[in-house]
């Protein structure tokens, strides 16, 4: 059963979703934008302890609350270490204010018609059980989108709602991403066939159920208004993609109704070698521009 505290915090309040799920491909990248070097850890096990360190100190930031960041969406094994001797999604919401979501895809494949599929989920209900069992209140998968052909895009949009319809099942709110690149020459055609796949695939959404949709910035400004009025869909948020902070906020800010969902621009400027107060005050003033982007929007 979906806790409808969660559920009211999620499609109505004003904030955005912090993004705090690297992964083990990209927990190097991260760590290095933060100032920790390859040579700091020896094996995924000292790296995987050092990137929970870091994400630890940014949710015990004062400035990191409900008020503005209304989620969080949690790395496996972020989910499964604790803050302060307490689970990290019950320290989020039991101490923040803030939801819990889990990142469940295991990678993407191979590049076919122009898009990057999920891998297979193996165990996914496993895990589903185990996130309902750790009062996660939904979840996040990521496909990848490279150019603008129609079968390919039509075959990432209908992976992403089967298993979409499979989260729903365990009672947890699915945000589906399918990444547009942000790179590709032809986005804005690329966007507008996303569109059209998403709009069709929504008459599988169970009645009276809801999912979220996790989009790159359009190339078109309010391309994704019918989303977000859709009822099926409970909040459209934005990656940053690639851009830096300033320009994905002002991308953002001409998107209505659109929120944040940043993983690097919310900790650019972060750094394993600032004191407390200069960390603390950096990521202020990130959540601070995110979170008015996200309110304008």
């Amino acid at each position: 059963m979906m806790n409808k505290t969660m559920a009211k915090q999620m499609a109505q309040k004003d904030g955005f979703i912090a993004a705090l799920d690297q992964s083990g491909g990209s927990t190097p990248k991260a760590l290095k934008l933060y100032g920790v070097a390859e040579d700091a850890y020896s094996n995924d096990e000292e790296m995987f302890a050092v990137i929970h360190a870091m994400r630890a100190r940014i949710i015990k930031s004062p400035a990191f609350t409900g008020e503005k960041v209304i989620g969080a969406i949690l790395f496996e094994r972020t989910m499964d270490g604790e803050i302060d001797g307490i689970p990290t999604a019950d320290y989020l919401w039991d101490k923040r204010g803030i939801v819990p979501f889990l990142k469940v895809d295991q990678g993407l494949m191979a590049e076919e018609n122009g898009v990057q599929l999920m891998k297979p989920m193996t165990g996914l209900d496993a895990l589903l059980e185990r996130a309902v069992a750790k009062n996660i209140f939904g979840t996040k998968m990521r496909s990848v989108v490279n150019a603008a052909d129609k079968d390919g895009i039509e075959a990432i949009v209908a992976q992403q709602f089967e298993v979409g319809r499979q989260i729903l099942g365990h009672g947890l709110m699915p945000i589906l991403e399918p990444e547009v690149n942000i790179k590709i020459a032809d986005k804005a055609e690329a966007e507008t066939l996303l569109l059209a796949a998403i709009q069709r695939h929504l008459d599988s959404v169970p009645a009276g159920q809801q999912i979220m949709l996790k989009l790159s910035l359009p190339t078109v400004a309010n391309l994704y208004k019918p989303l977000v009025d859709d009822p099926r869909v409970m909040r459209v948020v934005a990656l940053s993609g690639g851009y830096s902070r300033d320009e994905a906020n002002r991308l953002l800010s001409a998107n209505d109704g659109v929120i944040a969902s940043f993983s690097r621009a919310l900790t650019e400027g972060l750094s394993d070698g600032q004191t407390d107060a200069e960390f603390d005050a950096t990521l202020a003033a990130a959540i601070d521009s995110i979170f008015e982007a996200s309110r304008k929007a």
